[in-house]
């Protein structure tokens, strides 16, 4: 607690006084809630919950809450349809739903877990480090000098690991399933009393827990094991306190980030849900105001998230998507600058994804969801482009819409399933430049995401890397190139700053220094903002696609340097020329690294080139260069999702001396060899009319 109030300090020089009103607000609820919370549980008898919903009888409430609208599939699937429209999920959603019958989850990396009877739900599994049942802001949850995770109980309390029994169960009516989820439902409301225990500590897993359990409701409600008094009133209690829980205890900060976000769309959904009583409107209106005010300041209007990650994007995405749709199905409008904010976002989706439909490894990457649905790759994010496309009836989202796991059909229903077109065509090159995102991109399946933006987060960092001017590469639809991701978070503050840190990227490193300092190293969320971007050039024509970028974070140096990088993709000989040079004087430690994606194996190694395999196919790295320019292969560290690390090699050119260029070609290799090099030579006087090595 003493580090985060030490932070806001810090960062709050300068904040706004209402930020800060807000902040000790939120501390003084905190303090009070200490006695407050056992009180306003306890009194929060059945008689006071129906008056606080305009309800007469429990019956009554029950029957009406799941007649209620809400906009995803909630009623019996025809199993033959559904394996129709997505051809064997139905078995992916079977297993997946016998695993939680057998309180069975892999979640952030765990592999296979038993949780048992009954489930501790204050413990990281994982690392065995629990936490005691007392009051939330007691306790120590980001001890960096220890190797436990607070996501993981955070992430087995947000309960979506249940939402395949309730499929399964709309595909089978198997009572089973319904036993299975009420057991786990009424473990969990025991074991976690109001604000006591790690489950209440982040408002936004309250307000992600509560949006699982609206649909396990409405999915549910009908079935045997759910008709049993007792439980429905203790879920109906839990649920509004949750929905009051989140109000009290919102999650403003001088700049507001998906937290909040997040809270929003739990008070927004949970209004809806309710619908009548003093507080849940006042939820809904205060979801929805909350909602309205950030998208404009957390997506810039290029449509890509401040985040600075692909993964938090979606993640925020979802956050504005849900409680749209839930308050449409209400009958309630959604505003056109709030639609058009949706399909940017959706178009940045659609336009970064590589052929396979994997989003890049930009930015921290936790694998959040709003309501996952899904079994397609944690990394395949087409489903959110199909279904703000299909909601909002964008010809263009749809017309290239993709939608491999079935979440369109858990979502929007079987009717926006058939609307997916059966041939999806690519996109093509896209340059978002308020977010220095660029996407060049050739008809043979060779694709780049290459960065040159603004620190994340309104140059605070957040969930943004040190990763300006890296890139990540694909050549023949396959992926060659790749950032490191992010491993862990507060488990390991070695990982979390190695992995967002310079040298996990590939991208220019100058006298060891990051591009962004560290303010501390326990702040693993905060950078300082060095690197301002300084794109040069775009362009794109059927033949090829060029960018030039630099960036300052090393203007701070001795002796400044600014280094600056020149793209080009030739769409034609799917070869792409990748060209450093660095402006300013003096002697320097320079170093280049080139990331080789997972599967990608350096087979041999010659003068001036590598030569590499990927599934059978061959390629090569080839470089031309001025000076002492030292290649060498050094192993690496790639984590594509959360809690997941696996080996790979990375390609690293380094040098000490006098500032000198580098060229570096990546093309699929030739049998005899030849040609690239004066290739490489022409792309770099095209990127740099002036280059020359000596």
């Amino acid at each position: 607690m003493r580090r985060g109030i030490g932070e806001f300090l810090r960062r709050g020089i300068g904040t706004s006084p209402r930020a800060l009103a807000r902040w000790g607000l939120r501390q003084w609820r905190g303090a009070w809630d200490r006695r407050a919370a056992p009180r306003r549980e306890r009194r929060l008898t059945p008689a006071l919950l129906l008056r606080s919903v305009d309800a007469e009888d429990l019956d009554g409430l029950w029957r009406r809450l799941s007649e209620g609208p809400f906009p995803a599939t909630v009623r019996p699937v025809d199993p033959s349809l559904y394996e129709r429209l997505a051809p064997g999920d139905g078995d992916r959603i079977r297993r997946a739903a016998r695993a939680a019958l057998d309180r069975e989850v892999d979640l952030l990396g765990s592999g296979t877990l038993r949780l048992g009877r009954p489930v501790d739900w204050h413990r990281d599994h994982k690392s065995g480090h629990g936490w005691p049942r007392a009051y939330f802001r007691d306790l120590d949850l980001l001890d960096l000098e220890r190797p436990s995770d607070v996501k993981f109980p955070w992430e087995l309390s947000r309960l979506q690991w249940l939402i395949p029994a309730g499929q399964a169960f709309l595909l089978d009516r198997e009572e089973a399933y319904a036993q299975a989820a009420r057991d786990l439902i009424a473990e969990w409301i025991d074991a976690n009393p109001l604000a006591m225990g790690v489950n209440w500590a982040c408002p936004m897993d309250v307000a992600l827990r509560a949006m699982t359990l609206v649909w396990l409701f409405h999915v549910f409600h009908d079935s045997a094991p759910w008709r049993d008094a007792g439980f429905r009133a203790a879920l109906l209690k839990s649920l509004f306190l949750h929905g009051d829980f989140v109000a009290r205890h919102l999650e403003w900060s001088d700049v507001n980030g998906n937290h909040l976000l997040a809270d929003a769309a739990g008070l927004a959904v949970l209004g809806e849900f309710f619908e009548r009583g003093r507080k849940p409107r006042a939820w809904r209106r205060l979801g929805w105001a909350i909602l309205t005010a950030e998208l404009p300041r957390q997506v810039r209007e290029d449509g890509v998230s401040f985040e600075g990650s692909a993964a938090y994007h979606r993640l925020s995405l979802e956050l504005f998507l849900w409680p749209a749709l839930c308050r449409r199905a209400a009958g309630r409008g959604v505003d056109a600058a709030y639609r058009r904010a949706l399909i940017a976002m959706a178009r940045f989706v659609q336009a970064s994804a590589d052929i396979a439909g994997r989003a890049p490894l930009w930015g921290d990457g936790d694998d959040g969801r709003a309501l996952p649905f899904g079994g397609q790759a944690i990394g395949d994010h087409r489903h959110a482009a199909a279904l703000v496309g299909l909601a909002f009836d964008d010809a263009g989202l749809v017309a290239n819409a993709a939608d491999p796991g079935g979440e369109v059909f858990w979502t929007l229903g079987p009717e926006a399933m058939g609307r997916i077109p059966k041939v999806v065509r690519a996109p093509g090159p896209a340059a978002f430049k308020d977010s220095g995102a660029y996407i060049l991109r050739g008809p043979k399946g060779d694709w780049v995401f290459l960065t040159c933006g603004p620190v994340a987060f309104a140059g605070r960092g957040g969930h943004g890397h040190n990763d300006s001017l890296s890139f990540e590469a694909a050549l023949g639809g396959r992926k060659l190139i790749t950032d490191c991701g992010s491993y862990l978070y507060s488990a390991s503050i070695d990982w979390r700053n190695r992995m967002r840190g310079t040298a996990a990227h590939n991208t220019p490193m100058i006298d060891g220094e990051e591009q962004n300092r560290f303010v501390r190293p326990e702040y693993l969320w905060t950078l300082r903002n060095d690197a301002a971007p300084e794109p040069r050039r775009w362009e794109t024509t059927d033949g090829r696609d060029i960018f030039v970028g630099a960036h300052s974070g090393y203007l701070r140096l001795p002796t400044p340097v600014t280094p600056v990088r020149g793209v080009l993709l030739d769409k034609r000989a799917s070869r792409l020329a990748v060209v450093d040079r660095f402006e300013g004087g003096g002697d320097h430690r320079l170093r280049i690294p080139f990331h080789l994606a997972p599967g990608v194996e350096p087979i041999a190694a010659e003068p001036d080139r590598t030569l590499l395999e990927a599934a059978g196919r061959r390629y090569a790295l080839g470089w031309l260069g001025a000076g002492e320019w030292q290649c060498g292969i050094e192993e690496a560290w790639c984590a594509p999702s959360y809690g997941v690390k696996l080996p790979i090699r990375a390609v690293v050119f380094e040098r000490t001396g006098p500032l000198a260029p580098l060229a570096v070609a990546l093309f699929p290799d030739p049998e005899d060899g030849s040609g690239w090099r004066s290739w490489l030579e022409q792309a770099a006087v095209t990127l740099f009319p002036d280059f020359a090595l000596s």
